[in-house]
C-alpha cells in the first residue's frame, strides 16, 4: 500500500507550473523561512530534535558532496544542551526534585561533586561581542554588566540545568564564569563546570547538520538509500532527512530503520504570487501597501473585497 502525500498550494509563474515536484520543493526550501525549517525537524518521523531545545536554523541547497555528486540540501541548527535558572525559586524547586529522584542526602555538596577544568567560552573579543554572547546565554543586562566588570579573582556563580535522558532540562549543577580584561579593549571569558555525574558537553548549545533529500516522484529505494549513504560518508553528517510526497509502509519502516528521518510534503507550504495591497493576513506588517516588495509569499491570502 502507498500513501499519497500531495504538495498543496499552486505555484506562481515566476516559479513555473511545469517545473518538476522536485524542483518545486528545493526552491521552496530556498527561499523557507524559519517556521518552516524548524517544522522539518521537529514535525519529521521521528524528529530529529525536540521543539524546546531547538535554536537557531538556516538551509543550504544544492551542496557539493564530491566531485560528481550534489546532496539536495543540508539544514544547520543549534541544538540547546543547558539552561540558565530563572529564578531563585525555580531552582530550589529543581534541587529538591532531583534530590527526591536520586536520593542525595548531602543536597547540593553532591551536585557539585566533580569540577571541570576551566575553558574558555570566547577569547580576546570586543565588548560588544562579549555582552551578544552573554545575553544569548540567558544573562539578563545587570548580571551581564556584573560579568563584564568583575574583578579580576572574582567569579560569577549561576546555576544551570542540564537536558535529562527525556531531553527535559532537570539536572541542575553550578556554573562559574569569570572576565580577563585587556588594555586594547578587549574581553575573554572562561568558565567551569560543578556537576554531580554528567559533565556538560558544551556552554548552551551545540551546532548540528542534517543531510536532505527530495525523493522524486519516480524512485528506488535502494538508489535513495546509496546516494544518502554517500552523502553521509563524505560530508561526515550522520543525521539525514528525505522529503517525500509517495512512499509505501515498508520503505518508511526500512528509511527509518537506517536512522533516517521521513517529512510529509504536504506540510511544505509552496509560495504563490503575493499583492499585499489586497492581502487579508492581519499580522503581517506589509499588509495594505501598494508599495510593497514581496513577490511571492507564503502566507497570502486574498481579501474578497
Amino acid at each position: 500500500m502507498t500513501y499519497p502525500l500531495p504538495v498543496p498550494t499552486t505555484i506562481d509563474s515566476e516559479i513555473g507550473p511545469d517545473a518538476c515536484w522536485h524542483d518545486r520543493v528545493q526552491i521552496a526550501l530556498a527561499i523557507a523561512d524559519e517556521a518552516l525549517l524548524k517544522s522539518l525537524l521537529i514535525d519529521c518521523t521521528p524528529p530529529l530534535v525536540q521543539a524546546h531545545r531547538l535554536a537557531g536554523v538556516r538551509s543550504t541547497i544544492g551542496v557539493p558532496v564530491a566531485a560528481d555528486r550534489v546532496a539536495d540540501g543540508t539544514i544547520e541548527f543549534e541544538e540547546v544542551h543547558c539552561v540558565l535558572a530563572e529564578s531563585l525559586d525555580q531552582l530550589e524547586q529543581g534541587v529538591a526534585e532531583y534530590t527526591r529522584r536520586n536520593g542525595n542526602e548531602r543536597g547540593y555538596l553532591d551536585l557539585t561533586h566533580y569540577e571541570t577544568e576551566t575553558q574558555i567560552l570566547g577569547q580576546s573579543m570586543s565588548m560588544t561581542h562579549a555582552i551578544s554572547l552573554l545575553s544569548h546565554a540567558g544573562y539578563g543586562a545587570s548580571q551581564v554588566k556584573h560579568i563584564l566588570n568583575l574583578p579580576y579573582d572574582a567569579w560569577h556563580k549561576s546555576w544551570w540545568y542540564l537536558a535529562d535522558e527525556w531531553g527535559e532540562f532537570t539536572i541542575p549543577f553550578l556554573r562559574l564564569l569569570r572576565t580577563r580584561r585587556y588594555t586594547d579593549g578587549t574581553y575573554t571569558l572562561q568558565y567551569k563546570d560543578f556537576f554531580a555525574q554528567e559533565q556538560p558537553r558544551c556552554f548552551k548549545s551545540r551546532s548540528q547538520q542534517v543531510l536532505v533529500e527530495i525523493m522524486p516522484e519516480q524512485h528506488q529505494f535502494s538508489a535513495t538509500l546509496a546516494k544518502l549513504n554517500s552523502a553521509r560518508q563524505q560530508t561526515g553528517i550522520t543525521q539525514a532527512l528525505v522529503i517525500c510526497d509517495r512512499i509505501s509502509d515498508l520503505e518508511a519502516r526500512g528509511f527509518i530503520s537506517q536512522g533516517i528521518s521521513l517529512y510529509a510534503a504536504q506540510e511544505i507550504a509552496l509560495p504563490v504570487k503575493a499583492n499585499c495591497d489586497r492581502c487579508a493576513t492581519q499580522d503581517c506588517p506589509m499588509r495594505g501597501k501598494p508599495d510593497s516588495p514581496v513577490l511571492l509569499c507564503q502566507r497570502f491570502c486574498l481579501n474578497p473585497e
